[in-house]
């Protein structure tokens, strides 16, 4: 092996350990350290504590709910946008999909703006329940709804990806042999996508379990706790067995999330169809007259899950106070100037949020190009477990691995003896680890469709393995590489689940910002930020869609 490709490769395979493995296994030895026979030990009090039962039941309801909610819809758009010729799917799609990038603490906050007596809009509409009504979005229902909202995307890209696979071959069978469409989707397109849906399903399902805002923003005020929000709450109790009694709750969603994992893959073997060839073209049915009502409904559908709550979000963002119509002499800015011009933690948790999105994103562009390029070297076998080993870290709830990280960094630094723990150092180190398969997946994509003739001609002329990955690999995986990186931005700079637990008094970030505002009371204020936010997702999604044309397929998630 070249002398440059052995350190590249010593180099990167550190990283991956550091980032990867050692904060997980530092969670296992912090809970498996309490697994003794006492019965006053902290893994014992949290077993036989009700709160824990209570939750960990909250949390199945919550998440088998809403995932049932996510399959509906999920399913129902990807059929329609997949399979049809429905007008404008571009357009369909990206609505569909901006639910899943805008941050959970948004989508709640809109949600609980929509309704209840002190909605605006409602107030505006007049038709706001009386005072001291019960705010409906406060209840197990209400979690689970937004769950499935923000869910859904999952399930509409595992099964987009089976769906797009199908052969027009299928479909001209069906129909010499008089099939109606009706059994055609019965008969061969859903068990066909069987595997997929469950792979949606257990996806969607796996993220509502370890799903940190929505819970924390519709729960906590109703006294309603789920396993994040419990480990939330115990974290901001004090005690020796503090951080031994929350590294044992985080096993117990880790190991909930593992076996949610492997049911799937166990299910997916059960329901697996091979196909033997297919044809260029995807099966397509033409809708005809039911075209028009067809797309009245999405639009309805998105109206309800993603329109209305946004404008109620902008509608409370330009009153004085909760509780008041939107009229020409209620009117106001004054939320966006106290947020941008007065309030300083404003300024401070943008600089911090933008900060840690771009270092991040930076960082692990520079890493992946290289990362990408040795695994796409190595065997099949060897590159499928370096892979999952990079994919635990998002793979898991980002609140059991921000306590991964704080039971890592609680002691300062050896040698250097310089404390990581309360500075934006932890958040960052916890952001590569939790961001960086999404950034790789775009380059080995782009990798695995790349000629290795052009590397070995290189190779001959005597260039060294640098050197070929600069001049050669680079320059044709950029797309994949800069797309990756915005990915990587677009999700960073509004992350909330990890950094709840991480932030400390001035390094706030815009995510905890929009938190700490509603749950000290600041709607107003709250939602003012939420606005904002929601347009710089949507502007960083557009920017995303201009480089689609030049990239794969695949990698932009609403671009086909």
């Amino acid at each position: 092996m070249d002398s440059q490709l052995r350190w590249l490769s010593i180099g990167l395979f550190v990283l991956i350990a550091a980032l990867s493995v050692v904060p997980s296994l530092r969670l296992l030895v912090e809970a498996l350290s309490q697994v003794t026979l006492s019965a006053s030990s902290p893994l014992a009090e949290v077993l036989r504590s009700e709160r824990t039962w209570i939750a960990l039941g909250n949390s199945f309801y919550t998440s088998g709910l809403g995932t049932l909610i996510a399959v509906l819809l999920g399913c129902g758009f990807g059929f329609v946008t997949t399979l049809t010729n429905i007008r404008g799917r571009a357009i369909w799609v990206f609505c569909f999909m901006l639910p899943m990038m805008i941050p959970p603490q948004v989508t709640a906050l809109s949600w609980l703006q929509l309704f209840g007596p002190a909605s605006p809009i409602l107030n505006t509409l007049g038709l706001a329940p009386a005072l001291g009504s019960p705010q409906p979005m406060y209840s197990a229902e209400g979690i689970a709804l937004l769950l499935g909202i923000q869910s859904a995307p999952l399930v509409y890209l595992a099964l987009r990806t089976q769906l797009i696979a199908l052969p027009q071959d299928l479909l001209e069978a069906a129909q010499l042999a008089k099939a109606s469409p009706f059994r055609v989707w019965i008969d061969i397109i859903v068990p066909l996508c069987r595997s997929a849906i469950v792979a949606g399903a257990a996806l969607a399902f796996v993220s509502s379990l370890g799903n940190f805002g929505i819970p924390a923003m519709l729960g906590i005020p109703a006294g309603y706790i789920v396993l994040p929000t419990l480990i939330y709450q115990q974290m901001a109790g004090f005690g020796n067995d503090m951080l031994s009694q929350v590294a044992g709750l985080s096993m117990i969603i880790a190991l909930l999330v593992l076996a949610g994992m492997l049911l799937q893959q166990w299910l997916q073997q059960r329901s697996r169809y091979s196909l033997l060839g297919h044809t260029a073209q995807s099966i397509s049915f033409r809708l005809q007259r039911w075209r028009l009502p067809l797309e009245l409904l999405l639009a309805s559908i998105l109206c309800f899950i993603l329109v209305a709550p946004l404008f109620a979000l902008i509608v409370s963002s330009l009153v004085p106070a909760l509780g008041m119509p939107l009229t020409l002499d209620t009117l106001t800015f004054s939320a966006f100037y106290e947020m941008i011009s007065r309030q300083g933690v404003t300024k401070r948790a943008f600089e911090n949020s933008v900060f840690l999105a771009f270092v991040s994103a930076f960082v692990l562009m520079v890493v992946s190009l290289p990362l990408g390029y040795l695994l796409m070297r190595l065997p099949m076998r060897t590159r499928a477990v370096i892979a999952s080993l990079i994919e635990v870290p998002y793979a898991i709830p980002g609140i059991v691995l921000a306590i991964a990280f704080i039971l890592l960094f609680a002691k300062p630094l050896p040698f250097i003896e310089v404390s990581l723990y309360g500075t934006l150092g932890i958040i960052f180190l916890a952001y590569l680890s939790c961001f960086l398969s999404v950034c790789l997946k775009p380059v080995l994509s782009a990798m695995s469709q790349l000629d290795p003739a052009l590397e070995e001609a290189a190779q001959l002329a005597g260039a060294r393995p640098l050197k070929r990955l600069v001049d050669i690999i680079l320059p044709l995986t950029a797309p994949a590489f800069f797309a990756g990186g915005l990915l990587v931005f677009l999700i960073s700079i509004n992350e909330l689940t990890v950094s709840a637990l991480l932030w400390s008094a001035g390094n706030e970030t815009l995510g905890v910002l929009i938190f700490n505002l509603d749950e000290s009371g600041d709607s107003v204020l709250a939602s003012a930020i939420a606005v904002l936010v929601v347009m710089l997702v949507a502007g960083l999604m557009s920017l995303l869609s201009l480089f689609a044309p030049r990239l794969p397929k695949g990698v932009i998630p609403w671009h086909d």
